[in-house]
Formats: structure tokens, sequence, C-alpha cells
């Protein structure tokens, strides 16, 4: 009570001296529009230095330092590194200079972070160059096992190449990437050769779409494909490097778990269980792992910030409480320093068993500063750890920028310690009698769970409807039936099962771990066949993202009523994205594939001769749940022996060629034309022929009058390491010049 009564005389001292600052400043009682205009900007103005006080501007420093590396992903050309460089200098230069005027400085100050962050991708790129190849070809490969990833339907394995043949194979890959027959998959540090089909990494399937070929890039993988026939082991001529050795010695560990764990709980228990525990996470059936998603409960399977902190959690109050028994150690020891030394171990054990992902090095880092501050007697949750460890994840992987599991993560986190600090109900005084009876009723900690979810989902909405075209509207009550489980049953198992397996004694935590997750899979299967469990929503362009994350930043970061302002961000990001037009057309990058939107508004497959990958994908991103192999999807859509043909909302034509002889009748008829062919001559509808498609990957064209505005996926110029353009610049969607063209614009993009 002591405590609270003297919180809240120093509330009331503040309240007073700022009353009587803004009285003196002429704050108060403005008389006319005149008067309260001025009154509105000096307010403002009082505010804005509020802001950029001493200490308020650490939070901001991986903001400004983000920004830099984000603009360089949006450039079309690959920046040159001395003048990035040369711009990172510049900028420290000028923060130093004007380092004793507020707001120079802080301006200075982002300027200069901005321009770090884009030195340091554009040096991170510039390190990791390597080969990717241009061609599909079939090659020979010997050379060394160093990922291997475990699949619902196949498996697949990352070869460091020592050899390889081909024809037409230039570049040679240094990595690659391929897919084998499930079961079959080499162990980590073989020495194998096989033939395989490689193929240039995957280009995005839509204009805006996640970019695989770059991710893959990042990844020192310059070629992806599949083995043809089998895999053969051998002796390598010379011994593998330390850090392949360290690689098997680190996937043997986590492969004899994980074969433990199956041997226990077969089918997704198991593989849900090993997500929990080592990251293999692949495995689990589509329909569970879509439960998950839909269920907002896809992020206890991303090994995070909750997986950490039960971890070292569960290590600290042990080490302590069993330091707590031996008066000697508790009396004239600091046992708590100790246990906090202890928990910061099994962290790093577990951030090592787990596979390291960004989302587990992030929590790994603010779990290490708050245990750090527990050693050194110093409070750690706060805007400073998630700083430091945002600063720290993207100085050395800056390419973490642009993954979903970087972006959710930390808007998450900072979200809830946003929340935290900002006094929502759970730090509400505990000493009145209502509040101690609530408490012994657990009604407290329900409160918590149910906000802290609510915090969370709210803050990671933005970036699963960007990334995944989803919402969740059920996810609070997932979060309420699954999580107390998975905290106070499930993980503990997992945890007690990795510590007796030595002992051989696993086999009895690791089946009541498995009953935790039968109830975690009824909850998720529950929860996503609800009336409107889904949502979805169709795609969107970063435009809307970037300002949704500006207003998430904004209420989070800043102390003063001006962060409301980033209420009003995120509305309107909302208001954008309800506006954006959707595109009627959409080409597949190899010409193979196209949609079309007929009358009643949904798309419709004009022409599918492969997989079912890109139809999905592009369902998706328009916001229809339908199964891509929906016959339905056909729609008005006709098809013979030369092509098919389609009609669009307004009635216009569009034609899918197969042969040359459907060229000549198609191009007189339909509004627009697409073969993956080339076309042999004159058209007078807009053309997506191969001389098209080969240069811009996919397209999607939209009508706008009598117009349609084309967007590429490679626009014109485009020319980065992961997607090389050509010298000759690529052809828009074109009309015949012998005829009177349709118009056609080309968009840069959203």
């Amino acid at each position: 009570m002591a405590d609270t009564e003297r919180q809240r005389t120093r509330a009331r001292a503040w309240a007073a001296e700022v009353d009587a600052a803004r009285r003196r400043a002429g704050l108060l009682l403005p008389g006319g529009l005149a008067d309260r205009t001025a009154w509105l900007g000096r307010l403002i103005s009082e505010w804005a230095l509020a802001e950029v006080a001493p200490g308020r501007l650490l939070p901001w420093l991986p903001v400004a330092y983000g920004i830099g590396i984000a603009l360089y992903f949006a450039a079309d050309r690959e920046p040159a590194a001395p003048a990035a460089a040369a711009l990172a200098i510049a900028g420290a230069a000028t923060a130093f200079v004007a380092r004793r005027r507020a707001v120079p400085f802080a301006m200075a100050l982002g300027f200069a972070g901005a321009a770090a962050g884009f030195a340091t991708a554009t040096l991170q790129t510039a390190r990791i160059d390597h080969p990717v190849v241009r061609f599909q070809t079939a090659a020979t490969i010997t050379g060394y096992v160093e990922v291997r990833e475990e699949r619902a339907r196949s498996d697949r394995i990352v070869v460091s190449v020592q050899h390889i043949e081909a024809f037409r194979l230039n570049p040679a890959p240094q990595r690659l990437r391929v897919a084998v027959r499930k079961g079959t998959a080499p162990a980590v540090g073989s020495f194998v050769t096989f033939k395989a089909h490689l193929a240039p990494p995957l280009e995005p399937l839509r204009p805006g779409g996640y970019d695989f070929a770059r991710d893959l890039y990042f990844q020192r993988i310059g070629a992806s494909g599949y083995v043809l026939g089998s895999i053969k082991t051998a002796l390598p001529a010379q011994a593998p490097g330390l850090s392949l050795r360290y690689a098997a010695l680190l996937d043997g560990m986590r492969e004899a778990i994980n074969q433990r764990i199956h041997a226990l709980l077969p089918g997704d228990r198991g593989s849900i269980a090993t997500a929990l525990i080592t990251g293999k996470r692949n495995a689990i059936s589509d329909p569970v792992s879509d439960a998950f998603y839909v269920s907002s409960l896809a992020h206890v399977l991303a090994i995070s910030g909750y997986h950490m902190a039960v971890v070292a959690g569960i290590a600290f109050f042990f080490v302590r409480a069993v330091l707590a028994l031996i008066p000697g150690l508790a009396v004239r020891r600091p046992i708590k320093k100790w246990a906090a030394l202890a928990a910061l171990g099994a962290g790093a054990f577990y951030l090592v068993l787990s596979g390291a992902s960004v989302s587990t090095q992030r929590a790994f880092i603010m779990i290490a500063i708050v245990l750090i501050g527990v050693m050194i007697d110093r409070p750690a949750l706060t805007f400073r750890t998630i700083a430091i460890a945002a600063f720290v994840v993207l100085l050395f992987t800056p390419q973490a920028i642009v993954h979903p599991s970087f972006q959710m993560s930390f808007a998450a986190a900072l979200a809830l310690i946003a929340a935290y600090q900002f006094g929502l109900p759970w730090r509400a005084d505990a000493d009145t009698p209502h509040a101690v009876r609530i408490a012994l009723w657990g009604g407290r900690e329900i409160f918590a769970l149910v906000m802290a979810s609510l915090v969370a989902g709210l803050a990671t909405t933005p970036y699963s409807a960007y990334h995944f075209h989803r919402l969740a509207p059920y996810g609070v009550l997932a979060n309420l039936l699954a999580m107390p489980v998975i905290s106070a049953w499930v993980m503990p198992m997992g945890i007690l099962g990795v510590l007796t397996m030595p002992l051989g004694l696993d086999a009895v935590f690791w089946r009541l771990m498995g009953d935790g997750i039968d109830w975690m899979i009824i909850v998720v299967l529950w929860v996503a066949h609800l009336p409107g469990a889904v949502g979805h929503i169709h795609a969107f362009g970063t435009g809307p993202l970037l300002l949704a994350t500006a207003g998430l930043l904004l209420l989070c970061l800043l102390r003063s009523p001006l962060r409301w302002s980033g209420a009003v961000l995120a509305v309107a990001a909302g208001m954008w994205v309800l506006a954006l037009p959707r595109p009627d057309v959409i080409v597949a990058s190899d010409g193979q594939a196209a949609a079309i939107r007929d009358s009643d508004g949904k798309l419709a497959v004009l022409h599918n001769s492969r997989d079912n990958f890109a139809i999905k994908e592009w369902l998706m991103a328009d916001g229809d749940g339908r199964d891509p192999k929906d016959a339905g999807l056909a729609g008005e859509v006709r098809c013979d022996a030369v092509g098919c043909i389609g009609r669009l909302a307004d009635g216009r034509l569009v034609s899918f060629a197969l042969s040359v002889e459907a060229f000549a009748e198609d191009c007189a008829r339909a509004a627009i034309v697409i073969s993956p062919r080339e076309a042999p001559g004159a058209c007078t509808a807009t053309l997506v022929d191969r001389e098209v498609w080969r240069f811009s990957g996919a397209l999607t064209l939209r009508r706008s009058g009598d117009r349609f505005v084309v967007n590429a996926a490679r626009p014109p110029g485009y020319e980065r390491p992961w997607a090389h353009g050509t010298v000759e610049p690529a052809p828009a969607a074109r009309a015949a010049p012998d005829a009177t063209p349709r118009p056609v614009d080309r968009e840069a993009g959203d």
C-alpha cells in the first residue's frame, strides 16, 4: 500500500508540474480560433520535444536501421558497395556535427541509422556473392550433405557441391537444394553422388508475391530441383571441414531426439513434439498445419520468445529451488544470480538444438539481456531490450527484415512490452481484497493471457494478412484454451524428456507430452471448424503494410499523446487495403498457367498444364478459400485442342493459345491473348507470349477503362543478384505494329 500511495503522490506532483508549465507557456484556456491554433501548435511542439529528450531515441535507432535495409531491398538495381559505405560514413559525420541540437540531432541520427542499414545490407550481399543458375538442366552432382529437412510428402537436402557435370550450366552453383523421396535423405555430413534435375530458384508466383529466389540466395543456394534415381554415398577424398563436422554432430543429436519421439508418438503428435523441441516442423500433416494457422496458434510451432521464456524460466526456478534447499548457500551466496546463469546456459542449448531460426535468435538475445540484468541487479524488460535484439539480428542477418518470422515476432514482442510498460490491468494494485480474491481464483492469470493474446494478435494482424492472406477471428479463444496446457504441461514434459533421455527414463515424459499435444490438436481442429473461422483477405502491396507498421511503432514507442496518431495510421492502412483493386488476369512466370476474373468476381483458371502450386497461391492472394483442385475453378472457360477462351466481367474475351493455328483467330477476336509460345506474327490484341513473360516473370493485368494496366514481377531494368535481368529491355504486353494498338500502361507495382 505504501508503494502505491507513493506512486499516486508522484503522479499528482507530475500532473501539477505539467499544468503549471502549460499555464506559464499560455497553453491553457485559449481564446479565438487563431489562439487555439497557436495553442495546438505549441502543445504539439512540446510533445515532440519530449519525444526527442535524452534516452527516448534509442528504440528508434533499429527502426531507422531497418528502414535503410528495406530501402536496399526496394532498389531495382544492386547498389555499389563503396557508395553505400560512403553514405554511411557521411551519415555518421552529420550526426556527430549536429549532436548539440535536439531536433537536428534526432533527424541526423535517423539518417545515419538508415544509411548504416543500407550499407550493411549492401555489404552483406557482396560478402555472400555466389553463382545462381540461369537455365534448367540435368546434372550429375558430387558433394557433402549440409542440411536435411523432413517434410510431409518428401524430404529435402542441401548439398555443398564439390563437382558437377551438366550441359549448359554456366555458372555452376556452389550449393543447391533438391527434393528426395521420403525416407531416403542421407545424413548430414555424408559425401554423396546423384543425378538431379536443376532449375533456377523459384521466382515470385505473382507480382508482389514472396520472392523464393531472394530467400534462397541469402542461404547461399544457387539452384533447386529434385533427385533423379538413387543417391549413392562414398568416402570423400579429404575429411570435411570443422563447420560440417559440427553440423553433422548437431543434426545427429537432433535426429536421435526426433527418432525417439516418433517411436513413442507417431503421426502428428510426434511431428508437433519435434517442432517444439528441435524446431523441425515440416512433417506435420496439411490439415493439422492449416488448423494451427487458422486458429492463430501457428506461433507455437515456430520456436520463439514464448518457448525460450518457458525453457529459461523452468531452468531458473528449478536451479534456484534446489540451491535454496542448502541453507549455507541460500543465506551467504547469490543463488538468484547463479540460477540466472544456469537459465542462460539452458537457453543457449535450446537455441542450438532448435536450429537457431531468426525468431529464436531474437528470443535468446532478449532472454539473455533479461538474465544478465538479473545477474547485475538491473531491470531489463524495456524497449532497450528489444532495440538491442533487433539491431543484433539485423546486423548479422539484414535479409531477415523481409521475412514474416522477423516481422511477426518483433511486432508481437514490441506490442507486449509497450502494453506492460503503459500499465495494462495485469499490473494493477494487488493489495485490494477483490484483487487478492481474483488472483487466488486464477482470474488475473486468465485475464493476462487474454490480454496478451489480444495485444499480440492485433500487432501481428497486418503481417499475417500480408504474407498469408488470413485473419484469425478466434485467435484469443484458441490461445486461452491451449496456452495454459502448453505452458504447464507440454513444454515441461518435453524438457524432462530431453534431460532424462541419456538415462533411458524419458518414455513416460514423451507420452505425457503427447497427451497434452492431443489437447492442442483438439483445440485447433475445433476452432478451425467454427463458423467464420477462416478470415480471407486479398493481397495488398507494401504501401499499406508500411503504413500499418508506422502506426504500430508510433503507438508503442511514443509516450506523449502523439502516440495516438499511430491508431489513425493503422485505420488508414486498413481502409487503403479495402480500396485496392484486384487484378483481372494473372499469368504465371513460365507462361504455362493463367487465370481470369469472370462475371461473378472470382478467378477462373484459364489454363493450367502443370501442378497447382501457382493456382493455390493466386487463390490465397485473392482472398478465395476454394481448393485448387476444385472443378468449378474453370468457370465459363471453354477449351479445345488448340487453346482456351474465357470472358471477363465486361464481356471482353481472353484467349490462351496452345498452337500456332490459334493465334490467327484469337488475335482478331480476343482483347488479350496469352501463350507459352512466341507469336508467329502481328496481333491486334494485347499479347502476353514467350517474348513477354520470359523477360517480365509473372504478370497481372487490370482493367482501367479501355486500357489494361500491366504489373510485372520483374519490372523493366530490374537486376539483382538473385533475379538476373537481360541486356535488352523487357517488352510490354504488346500489340501489332501494323494495326491500331490497344493502349497499355505499365505500373511500377504496389
